[in-house]
């Protein structure tokens, strides 16, 4: 099955919102990193947005939206155990929640250390600015 809608099928009016990320996240209890890899495994459609190459700086991010129908008839299919998602995507699995309680820790501590060294690098200016300010 395609992950992709062709494009050159024209898209009705009364077609439903395709969900994002975080609301498939919820319905599936999977964890957002991993929401593109279940949907592949349970064949879902995605629209893909983005992700264009920027040469030298890398690439843009990748949105992605989702099927509201294939994404019901997946939540019923990963309730029932007819798609095999690894237990450290899930957030309803100790493996999935001991993961996503890493990450957290990990981004929350690297955020305090990035703000801490660019409060010491202000401290700093402004210590060098008053220093020359008073020598004579």
């Amino acid at each position: 099955m395609s992950h992709t809608p062709d494009p050159d099928v024209p898209e009705s009016v009364d077609e439903e919102e395709w969900l994002g990320v975080r609301a498939v996240a919820r319905l599936w209890s999977v964890r957002e990193d991993w929401v593109p890899s279940v949907a592949h495994l349970a064949d879902v459609r995605v629209r893909r947005s983005g992700g264009e190459s920027r040469g030298t700086y890398g690439a843009a991010p990748t949105v992605h939206h989702f099927h509201p129908g294939d994404v019901r008839r997946a939540a019923r299919d990963i309730a029932e155990g007819r798609v095999d998602v690894p237990t450290v995507y899930r957030t309803d699995t100790p493996d999935g929640r001991r993961a996503e309680f890493w990450r957290t820790l990990l981004n929350r501590v690297l955020g305090t250390l990035f703000l801490a060294v660019l409060l010491a690098s202000v401290l700093m200016l402004l210590f060098v600015a008053g220093f020359l300010l008073t020598v004579e």
